[in-house]
């Protein structure tokens, strides 16, 4: 059943953070369908109000008045019975009303329709009783459903109202909208950073999970750059304001969060289709009984049993908690749609590098030929690669840094792309690169050179036509990567690893995390027609990848999932965005989705089974028309509260509030 529209709520919000509206990726095309959802949805946000509470204590004595008849001063009616139903169902007849012109077949039209009849074969108590559960409900109901609401505005009230500025040489504190680009913004420990920008002065240690999912605090001094929503923790920082409000990389996590708030899964149009065939049932069902049974009161008790309201406003109820507490989890789903496709998922797709690896590669080891000197051959393979940007020459430059080698600037540069590097040094020819550079130029290759690290990509040196030797360069897997697949696999769902580099290292990688299915040295066309194929066959695949080469994968999948931060959140190719880079928030997304499709087909089932098992009863007479009603109101408010589990529970928010507002003791190393 649908409450009134508080604005409190939207306005609040509006004046915490300035948002736009953008179209999350992939649901463009049903913008404006999901805005005439939104408007005709079962859209709760509701305060309780005395006028309601008024209300349903009218109703209430009006009930009692009737049942111990205690001032009955007409015979035919009773008086009392009358203006109880007058103001206690004055708001569901209205909203009967406007629904019957709308041609929207609701619950309340068909309440309406038992209340009125029941009132009209004196049954006032019942009536009063019918129109009381009513009310009660929908409090009960709306606040539910805006507590699930506000759970996710409660995103917005992290960011601080007052700021501390210094202008002019003073320090003020002003409202946090009066804020322009430039200004000097001071955050003292244990403030919250309510912009993005750079520190002027100042160090400290930021803990900026919310933002990037970093686990750890991060050290800020001056030239750092700084995020909205993190928290500052031992030290006092000068930060100038770069981005504000909506622009700041919080605020793209918020629009994101209320845009996938304010779509609508596919399931959640068939609760309201469904919703309205119950209540056709029930009036049919109510006719044919009366036309069986010639019996008022057992075709009244028919009308009042059946309700739908549990899945008309469970599903939303349950979709609004689902990406609340993915949020929560640094997990943000772009749409009620992709949070149902993501319970339907049955095979996941990982890309390797920056997703089950930490796509920072170290060298690992120096192998020269024989006869070579290790040293000589790190030194020329650094020098060779010192103007490259590629990220296994920087990776070997660093080493080389690190160690204090010798590294002179070439001559003469050159870069072949997917062979490697042929530059001077001296005037003698070097080579860095793979096996087929090495063979385009008949150098020599032992068998076997690197047998020790199968996991490591292999990095030939040559000068003057002769192999110095061949440097290991690996990428580590995450130490979260193995739990993460496990929990993946645990849920039934198939896993499989695509990837652009070298069979060995992938089958590495493959078997340290568990994973069967292995495709290597992928281009990235390549990876979207194998998850085409996929698609093809009827799995229902999820793609994780970084968001860059594997775009065309992303989008080809159901779900596209990125791993990133929060500046990240906005990419076009991602249906989901991973907040820090860890799998594991993506295994809690997936159990989060299958719990929510769970519930959701769980109060599908229950409503048309309990509606099934009520007609049938009233049509024989074992239900009264108060018993019906009692049925249909604890059915609906059990449905609403199944739901209801996914909104994370107060208590625990308020707790995770105050520890990150606490500034912690951090000890520099």
């Amino acid at each position: 059943m649908s409450t009134r529209e508080d604005v409190s709520s939207a306005d609040l919000a509006e004046q915490a953070l300035q948002r736009t509206t953008v179209p999350a990726a992939g649901v463009h095309e049903q913008a404006d369908e999901e805005h005439h959802d939104h408007e005709e949805g079962h859209e709760h946000e509701h305060e309780l109000e005395w006028p309601e509470m008024l209300r349903i204590a009218l109703v209430a004595v009006a009930a009692a008045a009737v049942w111990w008849h205690l001032w009955e001063p007409f015979t035919a009616f009773s008086l009392i019975g009358v203006i109880g139903l007058l103001i206690g169902g004055w708001p569901i007849f209205k909203e009967a009303l406007e629904n019957l012109l709308a041609k929207r077949m609701t619950m309340e039209l068909s309440m309406s329709i038992a209340i009125i009849a029941a009132a009209a074969i004196s049954e006032f108590f019942t009536a009063l009783v019918i129109t009381l559960f009513v009310l009660i409900a929908e409090v009960l109901e709306g606040l539910t459903v805006s507590r699930g609401r506000h759970a996710i505005r409660d995103l917005l009230d992290f960011l601080p109202r007052a700021v501390s500025v210094r202008r002019a040489g003073t320090v003020a504190e002003v409202d946090a909208e009066t804020l322009a680009a430039g200004d000097a913004v001071l955050v003292n420990p244990g403030g919250r950073i309510p912009v993005d920008g750079t520190v002027i002065a100042g160090h400290s240690f930021v803990d900026q999970a919310r933002i990037t999912g970093e686990s750890l605090p991060i050290e800020k001094m001056a030239g750092a750059q700084v995020f909205a929503g993190s928290i500052n923790q031992s030290g006092a920082l000068e930060i100038r304001a770069e981005r504000l409000g909506r622009d700041t990389s919080y605020g793209k996590i918020i629009e994101a969060v209320e845009q996938a708030e304010r779509s609508r899964a596919p399931v959640q149009r068939l609760a309201d289709r469904l919703a309205g065939y119950l209540v056709y049932f029930a009036i049919g069902a109510a006719v044919l009984t009366y036309l069986l049974t010639h019996n008022i009161r057992s075709t009244i008790s028919v009308v009042i049993v059946a309700g739908a309201c549990g899945i008309a406003a469970g599903t939303p109820l349950a979709i609004l908690g689902a990406i609340g507490r993915a949020a929560r989890a640094g997990s943000i789903i772009k749409g009620g749609l992709f949070l149902e496709q993501l319970g339907q998922v049955d095979t996941v797709v990982l890309d390797k590098t920056g997703t089950l690896t930490y796509g920072q590669p170290e060298v690992r080891a120096i192998v020269p030929s024989e006869g070579a000197d290790p040293a000589q051959l790190l030194e020329t393979a650094a020098s060779a690669e010192l103007r490259s940007e590629h990220p296994l020459g920087k990776t070997i430059v660093a080493h080389a840094r690190t160690l204090g080698r010798a590294i002179r600037e070439p001559e003469r540069f050159g870069y072949t792309p997917g062979l490697g590097i042929n530059a001077a040094l001296e005037g003698d020819l070097v080579l860095v690169g793979n096996q087929a550079l090495m063979r385009a130029h008949d150098v020599a290759i032992p068998t076997n050179l690197l047998g020790g690290h199968p996991e490591a990509t292999e990095v030939f040196v040559a000068r003057r036509g002769k192999l110095l030797g061949v440097i290991a360069v690996a990428d580590s897997a995450r130490p979260e990567a193995a739990d993460a697949i496990r929990a993946i696999q645990a849920m039934g769902i198939k896993t499989v690893l695509l990837t652009g580099d070298a069979r060995a290292v992938a089958d590495t990688i493959a078997r340290q995390l568990g994973i069967s299915e292995v495709a290597a040295e992928l281009l990235p066309e390549d990876k979207q027609k194998r998850v085409r194929d996929l698609v093809a066959r009827g799995r229902i695949v999820a793609m994780v990848g970084d968001g860059i080469n594997d775009a065309p994968a992303l989008i080809e999948a159901q779900v596209g999932v990125a791993m990133g931060s929060g500046t990240d959140v906005a990419r076009e190719s991602a249906d989901v965005v991973l907040l820090g880079n860890d799998l594991a928030k993506f295994a809690q997304t997936l159990g989060i989705a299958r719990r929510t499709r769970r519930i959701i087909w769980t109060n599908f089932a229950g409503t048309i089974g309990v509606d099934a098992i009520g007609i049938v009863l009233a049509a024989f007479g074992l239900l009264n028309p108060l018993l019906a009603a009692f049925i249909h109101v604890a059915s609906e408010l059990t449905f609403i509260l199944n739901s209801a589990r996914l909104l994370p529970s107060r208590a625990r928010e308020e707790r995770l509030t105050v520890a990150a507002s606490a500034p912690p003791t951090v000890a520099a190393s």
